[in-house]
């Protein structure tokens, strides 16, 4: 997958590995298509982190869905 390259099939690709990264259990209310190609850069912030840690604290899982939540289309 070409990160590079900001699509929307790109930014539904980065929010399916973080929903999986943070085995979110509202992952189904969370749905991929509902993130912008316009957030691109903030979304793919959020993955690079998500990607980069081994484990995440429940904190900062919580910390990270309330960032996906502004980050989702209005």
């Amino acid at each position: 997958m070409d990160l590079t390259q900001k699509t929307q099939e790109n930014v539904e690709y980065m929010i399916e590995a973080i929903k999986n990264k943070l085995r979110m259990a509202t992952g189904a209310a969370m749905q991929s298509s509902a993130f912008s190609v316009e957030r691109y850069d903030d979304i793919l912030e959020v993955y690079e982190i998500v990607m980069s840690k081994e484990r995440l604290s429940i904190s900062e899982v919580e910390a990270l869905a309330t960032e996906l939540g502004q980050l989702r289309g209005k």
